[in-house]
């Protein structure tokens, strides 16, 4: 009698194709993240202010969390938010949503939900018609992870 190695160690044809195909899991490191920010804005420094994020502090399940914000401008020709990028620095994918404004939007100002893996910082990243950037963090508590943890 033959004895094979998934006998010998207990694994089922199910079990032995897993272990053969081990994905590799990481998240994004905060570099990923503030890559994505660079691209987006041309390579210059966001400065702090004039946007705002409306986040909870303690999110209790990571597969659905509300996310705000609003960008103080005038909205008209002169002066208007071009876009806007939210980001989460912990997930495998940083750049979440972009959303873009012109002055017929009337207000920049957006809502929506996303999927957050881990306890981690999520970032707004404002662009002015005029170039200029604008940036906002908040840490975002998060206690059943949206990815799969």
């Amino acid at each position: 009698m033959t004895i094979t190695r998934r006998q010998m160690f207990g694994l089922t044809a199910g079990t032995a194709a897993f272990l053969a195909f081990k994905p590799e899991f990481s998240f994004a490191a905060t570099d990923k993240a503030e890559d994505a920010i660079k691209a987006f804005t041309g390579g210059a420094a966001p400065m702090e202010g004039t946007v705002a994020l409306d986040t909870p502090e303690i999110a209790e399940n990571g597969n659905t969390v509300p996310v705000g914000v609003s960008v103080d401008s005038p909205m008209t020709s002169d002066s208007y938010v071009a876009s806007v990028l939210i980001l989460a620095d912990g997930n495998p994918n940083p750049a979440v949503a972009t959303f873009h404004f012109s002055p017929m939007s009337g207000a920049a100002e957006a809502k929506t939900r996303i999927r957050l893996a881990k306890t981690q910082n999520v970032i707004a990243v404002a662009k002015m018609n005029d170039g200029s950037t604008y940036i906002d963090r908040k840490e975002v508590k998060v206690t059943i992870g949206g990815c799969g943890g």
